[in-house]
């Protein structure tokens, strides 16, 4: 069993993903993991592992390990909706990135002017256990938490 620390992609109040208002996620129907509810404003978001960039969206990216861990981030719920309005992109799909280089730079106030809930829901692809995700403190309390601080553990 092979373990992977998964780091907030951005500031933030740490969230449970039980507590995320989006069924898809909060349910862990794509996968577990915990979420980020950012400060308003123009933030950078970095990648929560090191490794290929799998998928790359304007507003979501999908980064897979050395060990085969898909992870992915989506910054807002329903941001597919904005064809990319409020976010550009400093990264291009299959790229090898490092865990804490910058992404994507989102803009939250511009995501929640369009009326969309701008939380940043960070899962393990196809995770189906959510005893195999252990959050951090900073999740479990629902208190501020750094970009690049630990988010959670996953076991696979």
């Amino acid at each position: 069993m092979s373990s992977t620390r998964v780091l907030a992609p951005v500031a933030g109040r740490a969230v449970a993903l039980q507590d995320v208002p989006d069924p898809v996620f909060s349910a862990g129907m794509v996968g577990y993991g915990a979420a980020v509810d950012p400060p308003r404003g123009v933030i950078d978001a970095i990648a929560p592992v090191s490794g290929k960039l799998l998928k790359l969206m304007p507003h979501a990216y999908v980064i897979l390990t050395a060990d085969g861990v898909g992870v992915l981030v989506h910054l807002g719920l329903d941001t597919v909706a904005l064809n990319g309005d409020g976010f550009t992109t400093h990264v291009s799909q299959g790229d090898q990135v490092d865990a804490g280089q910058v992404v994507i730079t989102y803009d939250v106030s511009a995501v929640e002017a369009k009326g969309l809930n701008p939380i940043v829901p960070v899962v393990v692809m196809d995770e189906r256990e959510p005893d195999n995700v252990a959050v951090a403190a900073a999740v479990v309390s629902g208190v501020d938490i750094d970009s690049g601080a630990e988010l959670f553990t996953a076991s696979t």
